[in-house]
């Protein structure tokens, strides 16, 4: 029984702040004809107000973000092309990310750098993993295979690092860049600021529901060396 109970809480944890960011993200992505324009317009329009003109603005399948190394907002269809607050509160907080950029924010550089690498990070980890038994057993040095465990256990954390370095970076998009922009230049009426609110709350959380399952995995192969 307590075993079912801490494994409906470990659903609860990895799951729930994903299906809190979708319900929010899907809430308010009600078309809004009002509006004065669509996520994508409104992002072309603040690049060009903070003298970003060089950052494009594109349509993506891969969910929305900010690429700092080709200078692209991508949008997903929906928000690009949509007139909701999901679409302009989204838009504002991929900005954001490339207001960061272009003010020199050292967190995004350090996540942009520990991001390129992961692919190879993880390759090397496995590898590294997979080997050690072999290595110990040809080598008889059991140490040698504790080593190598504990460098690919060291390497996999790096991934972990990468969502500790992007949790303050996605607030500061969505509460220090996008819902001033909103609410203090009068892009949103107030009354829809609450809504706005609870968007960029949901975008900047999104990252946390990938960090709780980057944990999960790290702690479950931890168990495994055991």
């Amino acid at each position: 029984m307590l075993y079912a109970v801490a494994a409906l809480l470990v659903l609860l944890l990895i799951f729930g702040p994903q299906a809190w960011v979708r319900s929010q993200m899907s809430r308010h992505a009600v078309a809004r004809p009002d509006l004065p324009g669509t996520g994508g317009e409104l992002a072309r329009h603040l690049l060009d107000r903070f003298q970003l003109g060089a950052v494009a603005v594109e349509t993506t399948e891969g969910g929305d973000h900010y690429d700092p190394e080709a200078r692209v907002v991508r949008l997903s269809r929906d928000n690009h092309d949509g007139r909701s607050i999901t679409a302009v509160a989204v838009a504002a907080h991929e900005v954001g990310h490339a207001i960061q950029h272009a003010e020199g924010s050292t967190l995004l550089a350090a996540r942009s750098l520990l991001a390129r690498t992961m692919g190879i990070v993880d390759k090397v980890a496995m590898t590294i993993l997979i080997t050690a038994p072999l290595v110990a057993a040809v080598t008889h040095l059991p140490a040698l295979g504790l080593m190598q465990f504990g460098l690919a256990v060291a390497l996999l954390g790096i991934g972990l690092v990468v969502h500790l370095v992007t949790l303050p970076l996605e607030f500061d998009a969505s509460f220090g860049k996008a819902l001033p922009i909103l609410a203090g230049d009068g892009y949103l009426d107030r009354r829809d600021l609450p809504a706005a609110r609870g968007v960029l709350r949901a975008a900047a959380l999104t990252y946390v529901a990938g960090a709780l399952i980057g944990l999960l995995n790290f702690l479950r192969l931890l168990r495994v060396i055991r």
